[in-house]
């Protein structure tokens, strides 16, 4: 069975992961129809702010067999509730387990509040968010709509609560 590990990002992986932001933000235009910059690239959004030392966020680097798979922004390590970001795993990892080994593994390193936001049009984020709430939470977990702050043209996303 292959091997999935999740860590904190090292300053030196920070090149590594703008490069992996962009084949996630190129999953997620599908659903919220995002075009890329003059340049191909996608515009950074807040992953800077996860990649400058704010007290408050951090980001975890996923890997396959030793290789990059993925990553995790998290937020709300001062502010609570704790929040997935964001949260990727490249196509050719995906089905293989990889995802629910790193979300089991920060919930781990995380225990507490949780709140973990998806777009309801992406079948396969609804259905892995919903399916690991109830492996973690039972039921004892909620879900609700959210509109997205500054983009009333978007579907709201979902927001699953639960407690770890």
């Amino acid at each position: 069975m292959p091997e999935t590990t999740l860590r904190p990002l090292t300053d030196d992986e920070h090149p590594l992961v703008e490069n992996l932001w962009q084949l996630y933000r190129h999953d997620l235009s599908e659903f919220r129809g995002t075009l890329p910059d003059e340049l191909g690239r996608f515009a950074p959004g807040h992953l800077p702010l996860h990649l400058t030392g704010d007290p408050d966020r951090t980001a975890y680097l996923v890997r396959l067999d030793g290789r990059p798979a993925g990553f995790v922004l998290l937020r709300g390590l001062v502010e609570r509730p704790l929040r997935i970001a964001e949260f990727f795993v490249a196509r050719a990892a995906r089905r293989q387990g990889v995802g629910r080994v790193a979300a089991l593994r920060l919930l781990e390193l995380h225990p507490g509040d949780w709140e973990i936001a998806f777009q309801e049009e992406n079948p396969s984020a609804a259905r892995f968010w919903r399916r690991l709430a109830a492996e973690v939470a039972g039921d004892r977990w909620t879900e609700e709509r959210r509109p997205v702050p500054g983009k009333p043209h978007l579907p709201p996303d979902v927001w699953l609560v639960l407690s770890v």
